[in-house]
C-alpha cells in the first residue's frame, strides 16, 4: 500500500519545490522519542544523497533561538528543505515542530512537494520521554520540568496527514517502516518488497 502523498502542483506559498523524483520524509514527535536517531539511521540505511533538516541544529546551534511563536528558525527550516530537494535530495525533517507553530510551514512545504511526502508521529508517552532523555547528553542541560512544558501528547498536524507509530515500535522497526514505507534505497539497489 501506498502512504505517500503526492503534490504535483505548487503549494500554498506558491512555491513547487523539488522534482518528482524525490522523497520528503516528516518525523516529529515529542522530545526523546527517537527522531534524530530514525534520521541518522535512515540517512545510514541509504547513503549520500539524503538530506537531514533537524530542528535542533537550526533553532539551538545555528540561530540560538528560543523555540517561540513566529520563530526565524520555522522559515529556515522550510528554507533548508526546500534548498535540499531542490538539490535533487531526499530529506527527511525532524523535530518536536509543535504543530500549533510549525504546522503551516510543514503543511505548505508538503503541498509544494512535487514529489511523494511522508510523515510520520513517533506518539510517546510524557514517562517514556523522561526515560528516554535521562541517558542523552543533553539530559544535564534540559530539566524534566521543561520537558513537562514542551510535551504535547498526540500534537498532530490537522488533514490526518501523519502516520502514528507507538512507543512499542523500536527504533529498528521503526526506521525498516519508514524504509519500507518509502521505498528509499540507495541508486543501484532494488527497493526491498
Amino acid at each position: 500500500m501506498d502512504h505517500s502523498l503526492e503534490h504535483p502542483s505548487a503549494g500554498t506559498a506558491g512555491t513547487a519545490t523539488g522534482s518528482t523524483g524525490t522523497v520528503l520524509v516528516v518525523v516529529r514527535g515529542p522530545s526523546g522519542a527517537g527522531k534524530s536517531s530514525t534520521a541518522a539511521r535512515i540517512r545510514s540505511a541509504y547513503g549520500r544523497g539524503l538530506a537531514i533538516v533537524g530542528q535542533d541544529q537550526l533553532r539551538r546551534e545555528v540561530l540560538r533561538e528560543r523555540d517561540v511563536a513566529g520563530g526565524a528558525n520555522i522559515a529556515l527550516i522550510g528554507l533548508v528543505a526546500r534548498h535540499a530537494l531542490d538539490a535533487g535530495f531526499h530529506t527527511v525533517v525532524e523535530g518536536i515542530l509543535d504543530a500549533g507553530r510549525y504546522g503551516p510551514m510543514l503543511t505548505d512545504l508538503v503541498a509544494g512537494h512535487r514529489g511523494r511526502s511522508y510523515l510520520y508521529y513517533l506518539d510517546i508517552g510524557f514517562d517514556e520521554t523522561v526515560r528516554r532523555h535521562a541517558t542523552r547528553p543533553l539530559s544535564a542541560e534540559v530539566s524534566v520540568e521543561q520537558m513537562a512544558g514542551w510535551y504535547r501528547p498526540l500534537d498532530l498536524l490537522p488533514g490526518g496527514l501523519e502516520h502514528v507509530i507507538g512507543e512499542d515500535s523500536t527504533l529498528d522497526d521503526t526506521v525498516a517502516r519508514i524504509l519500507a514505507d518509502t521505498a528509499l534505497t540507495p541508486p543501484g539497489r532494488t527497493p526491498r518488497p
